[in-house]
């Protein structure tokens, strides 16, 4: 099952600099890991390389819209992949192994939220469930700048939203700026909002803020990585 959104309706490489070794020297692993493509090489500016030391992540998920907030956390342990789900009204834990007709429902909030959470790296995750193409230089829907975009479009079977698109617009500094939902990839966007408030936890770099001027809202607290 890959995963996605949507509501109602993400290894900066830090290394000592040292000398390279020469050409018949590189270790016979080395010499065989086939060369990053732009997915490989975004996921890692935003910390993927640092994923695999990951015990648990801790966040809570927020929209704020008009005079209304609402808010539900989550505790994610992924070698499990066992999540825990907290709301104002009740406690939920669940193994997405194991999601029945009963857990439906949590389990793609889960998804919906994760994916806002961690977008870059779904793309790792999901790279065999979709079709992608980087264009070098495309008009960012919110700040009118001009940055490469990066284009998903999921296949049009599994998943809890089949078929959607999104348009990453993507930054100097080689993450996420601004992003275009496109639901069923239809040409015209569903939702533009930024990819801001960026913070880094145990090697993640993880935005923590996404907003529009049409007054939408979204946003992360309490984010925590072990």
């Amino acid at each position: 099952m890959h995963t996605r959104i949507f509501i109602v309706c993400l290894l900066v490489l830090a290394g000592a600099c040292k000398e390279a070794p020469k050409q018949d020297e590189m270790p016979a692993e080395a010499a065989q890991q086939p060369p990053m493509d732009d997915l490989d090489r975004l996921a890692a500016a935003h910390g993927y390389g640092n994923w695999k030391d990951v015990s648990e992540i801790r966040f809570t998920f927020n929209v704020d819209r008009d005079t209304s907030h609402y808010e539900r956390s989550w505790i994610w342990n992924p070698a499990e992949n066992r999540v825990t789900r907290i709301t104002a009204t009740d406690t939920l834990t669940f193994l997405r192994s194991a999601v029945d007709s009963t857990l439906m429902d949590a389990d793609a909030g889960f998804v919906n939220d994760k994916y806002w959470l961690l977008a870059p790296y779904q793309w790792m995750w999901d790279r065999n469930s979709f079709e992608w193409e980087m264009e070098e230089g495309a008009q960012a829907p919110i700040s009118g700048k001009i940055m490469p975009k990066l284009t998903i479009v999921y296949g049009n079977e599994g998943g809890y939203t089949p078929g959607d698109a999104y348009d990453f617009y993507i930054g100097e500094d080689s993450l996420v700026a601004e992003w275009v939902f496109r639901r069923g990839n239809q040409p015209e966007p569903n939702l533009a909002a930024t990819w801001e408030g960026y913070q880094t936890k145990n090697g993640l770099k993880i935005s923590t803020m996404h907003q529009n001027p049409q007054g939408f809202k979204l946003y992360f607290t309490n984010v925590e990585v072990e």
